[in-house]
């Protein structure tokens, strides 16, 4: 493949023009472009993005951003369902909604679950006071990229004081096993005032080619709703992702999140959470368990704007071989936001003298009424605890296997639902026992 310049890669998407499914979105698609035109692409000078080169391996693997999507002979997903997790189920494949693996079991009434595609048509009005109000594209290049090449996604909007039992589940196939592909998709999601909804998102890759995707979530919950959002990001082989999610808050919600990081050439999160109301309770937890050459950079914003609200940050990593982790996360207090309690805290295993970590954890206050606090760790194993088991009668391995599960376990914690505990304890304990 030829090595495009960042330049060809931008003045190509300039020209490109897309489809726009209303004149605000196409509005919104074209200002996007010029944004992308004018500004490029981030290079390794750019302060956000310095400790991932997302741009250099976007030039050295493709020509066009916008390729056509191959096809795909993807027939079962079943190795990738949670066990025993019976809910709503949409796959998407090379960025298209692939209804004949889908299933939508929740009552219309209670929670409208459709292609974006579809709902920014049939459900304009809700749908675009939320598209592009949150998530601004003129912070982040790849946010630009997916505002003016979205071509799927998902729509969620859950009715007032509705608690949907069922579980939506997210699962994101990206198939390069004939070409390269270029995705970019989107979730839009509503939680009216005293709703709860629990989504899970799962991303995989298979194929040798390499693959390319934005995603973008933007999620309002209301007052006195929750939202439970776990995420899966498993793509092995030279997979390169970008994700950009937005959480805003309203009075009394609360928010409990989790990113589970295991596979990809270069995984890049973006995870915001504007907490814009009084007596709000956010956790929000990620692991990443690396090996090989992944680099795996979360890039966490926390932003009090209102008194009276509880957040906690836990992110922990794992590093063995040559891989690369990096956490950046900022706590914002603002002036009014009086009688805030925020805490973040980031801990990191070096397994190996090959594998490299960079952290730093920010607090920025400008209230003097509140309870704050970050910080964090990076070493490696603690060898007088290895010994100790291996006293006992315990392999190297297997011992060195229950510190580091000892270790990542408390990340899951606020996990609600047992059964998707129980599964994600076992993705860790496999990973951990298989690959570390």
């Amino acid at each position: 493949m030829n090595v495009a310049t960042k330049r060809d890669l931008v003045s190509e998407l300039a020209g490109t023009k897309i489809k726009s499914y209303s004149r605000t979105d196409e509005v919104l698609r074209d200002a996007s472009l010029t944004y992308l035109k004018n500004n490029g692409l981030p290079i390794s000078k750019s302060e956000e993005y310095r400790f991932t080169p997302v741009t250099r391996m976007l030039e050295k693997e493709f020509d066009s951003l916008t390729i056509a999507t191959p096809g795909s002979s993807v027939s079962s997903i079943s190795k990738y369902l949670i066990p025993e997790l019976n809910g709503n189920v949409l796959v998407f494949v090379n960025g298209v909604y692939a209804s004949h693996l889908s299933r939508i079991v929740s009552s219309p009434d209670q929670v409208i679950i459709k292609p974006l595609s579809k709902a920014v048509v049939e459900n304009q009005e809700v749908v675009e006071a939320v598209l592009g109000k949150k998530e601004d594209y003129t912070k982040d290049a790849f946010t630009a990229i997916n505002t003016a090449l979205w071509s799927e996604g998902v729509f969620l909007h859950v009715a007032k004081n509705t608690k949907i039992k069922e579980t939506v589940f997210l699962l994101s196939i990206n198939d390069a096993t004939q070409s390269n592909v270029s995705v970019h998709t989107r979730i839009v999601a509503l939680i009216e005032q005293g709703s709860e909804l629990t989504l899970v998102e799962r991303f995989e890759s298979i194929g040798k080619e390499a693959a390319f995707h934005t995603h973008i979530e933007e999620m309002i919950v209301k007052e006195d709703a929750v939202l439970n959002y776990y995420k899966i990001q498993n793509d092995p082989g030279k997979s390169i992702q970008v994700c950009n999610t937005l959480i805003h808050q309203s009075d009394r919600s609360h928010v409990n999140t989790c990113t589970l990081t295991m596979n990809g050439e270069v995984v890049r999160n973006n995870f915001s959470i504007s907490i814009d109301g009084e007596n709000c309770e956010s956790h929000f937890n990620g692991l990443y368990l690396l090996n090989g050459n992944t680099l795996a950079d979360n890039h966490t914003i926390v932003d009090h704007l209102k008194p009276n609200s509880f957040s906690n940050e836990l992110y922990k990593g794992v590093m063995d071989g040559h891989s690369k982790g990096v956490f950046n996360g900022k706590i914002y207090v603002r002036p009014h936001a009086q009688k805030t309690n925020a805490f973040q805290s980031n801990r990191n295993v070096l397994l190996t003298d090959t594998a490299t970590v960079n952290t730093k954890p920010q607090l920025e206050i400008w209230a003097d009424d509140v309870k704050c606090s970050h910080g964090c760790t990076s070493g490696q194993l603690d060898e007088e605890a290895l010994f100790y088991l291996q006293s006992r009668g315990i392999s190297k391995d297997a011992a060195r296997a229950m510190l580091l599960y000892a270790f990542a376990a408390d990340v899951i914690a606020p996990v609600k639902d047992e059964k998707l505990k129980a599964y994600f304890d076992q993705l860790i304990a496999e990973r951990l026992q298989k690959n570390f």
